[in-house]
């Protein structure tokens, strides 16, 4: 009995979806067809200078809606295709008809208006095949129930069934037996279809993707110069102002135990003891700039047992779990080993927990790297925040950082990074 349900839930549930689809997807789409019709065509007259980016704001809110159910209901990945907006848009009207001006010059625009065509026709019938599928057998059932009775001098048409007696009434059940176990192996896979037929209109265009592709590969390649300028400027700092104070320092000492070490011995020495322990310092200082460079343990031993060290010095309890079955290139190690550090971190100075935990993996050609602590929560990626600078840094290499940190706890830092493992 188990085993029956849990193989007639799905393409139920595969079902009632296309009957959502069919019935509000349905309205919802002919209603701002024809209002982005009107309201484009007024603009002309001003009117539609105003409505037009409310209605078009509400297409791309409802084709954002299915792009949602499409991943959520079949697993199909539509990408947003959408232009930004500037960020200095003026108000008033002024600010309404560059709004709308923007509006109508991206392509996605109009692309979302071709699918409401599409999804009001085609994906319509698609979402009723799905639904009827395993809906309409429990008619047949129905019939042969009894229902029969009412249509004896006019036969109801089940199908391709007259139903006007018991025998017809069971052949009609038979059909839609028969319909019942297609549905179990066809409705699922028609109502993907639906969001593949979708997909070919709300995702990106190859053009599309490739303009998206190069504004992106401009902006990392910034940012990737603004943060090589800003680590040049660091170590530069940190070699000014650590050891080589403390290099010119032993110099001067130096200098001045030449000129003591014959009239006062005593003090010479001690001068000496100084130098030494100023030299100790500057390497020290030294060990630690290469290691914020490229640490040795990770050039040596990979990003996992790099990562394990740095957990080790954290003053918080810290659990590594690490499935790396191969090493990436240095670059990725790199990054995502300094992106792991700023994590914990953030972690160590803003979370106020008492336990961390970090995962590295690889599945499907990603690097997944997740930090989670059991702190007060309410991090989030915003400007001049750690977070940013973690975001910029994986940016440059293709990589992707979410953060789920809700009030109370828990956060979640979750890092991927695309690349092949040897």
């Amino acid at each position: 009995m188990n085993a029956l349900a849990t193989r007639i839930r799905p393409p139920m549930l595969a079902a009632g979806r296309g009957l959502v689809l069919s019935v509000y997807g349905l309205a919802v789409s002919i209603t701002l067809f024809v209002l982005a019709v009107l309201s484009i065509s007024f603009i002309l007259l001003g009117i539609g200078v105003f409505t037009t980016p409310v209605v078009l704001e509400a297409v791309r809110r409802h084709a954002n809606q299915r792009r949602l159910w499409a991943a959520d209901w079949s697993g199909v990945r539509i990408p947003v295709p959408y232009r930004p907006f500037p960020p200095d848009l003026r108000k008033g009207v002024t600010g309404q008809v560059e709004r709308t001006t923007l509006l109508l010059k991206d392509p996605a625009t109009w692309r979302d208006l071709q699918w409401l065509l599409v999804d009001m026709t085609v994906g319509t019938v698609l979402a009723v095949v799905a639904a009827a599928l395993m809906i309409y057998p429990i008619e047949s059932v129905v019939l042969a129930a009894g229902l029969w009775r009412v249509f004896r001098d006019d036969p109801y048409w089940y199908g391709f069934v007259p139903v006007d007696s018991q025998l017809t009434g069971l052949v009609a059940l038979a059909l839609g037996i028969a319909l019942f176990h297609l549905g179990l192996r066809a409705a699922e896979p028609v109502l993907r279809a639906h969001f593949l037929l979708a997909r070919t209109l709300l995702a990106p265009t190859p053009e599309q993707t490739l303009a998206q592709r190069v504004d992106r590969l401009t902006e990392t390649r910034h940012e990737a110069v603004d943060t090589a300028a800003s680590e040049l400027r660091r170590i530069e700092r940190d070699l000014h102002d650590g050891a080589q104070a403390r290099l010119v320092a032993m110099g001067m000492n130096l200098g001045t135990i030449e000129a003591l070490i014959e009239k006062d011995p005593a003090q010479a020495k001690k001068l000496l003891a100084t130098a030494r322990e100023s030299s100790a310092e500057a390497l020290t200082e030294l060990r630690d700039l290469v290691r914020g460079i490229h640490p040795p343990v990770l050039a040596e031993r990979g990003l996992g047992d790099a990562v394990k060290a740095l957990a080790l010095r954290l003053p918080v309890a810290t659990e590594v779990t690490v499935e790396l079955p191969g090493r990436a290139e240095a670059s990725v190690e790199s990054a995502a080993y300094f992106a792991v550090s700023e994590a914990l971190t953030n972690a160590v100075k803003h979370a106020g927990g008492d336990r961390i935990w970090v995962d590295l993996h690889h599945g499907e050609g990603m690097l997944r790297i997740s930090v989670t602590d059991n702190g007060g929560g309410g991090a989030r990626i915003g400007s001049g925040s750690g977070l940013s600078g973690i975001e910029r840094r994986l940016g440059t290499f293709d990589g992707v950082l979410a953060v789920s940190s809700p009030a109370g706890g828990p956060t979640m830092v979750t890092m991927e990074l695309p690349c092949v493992l040897s």
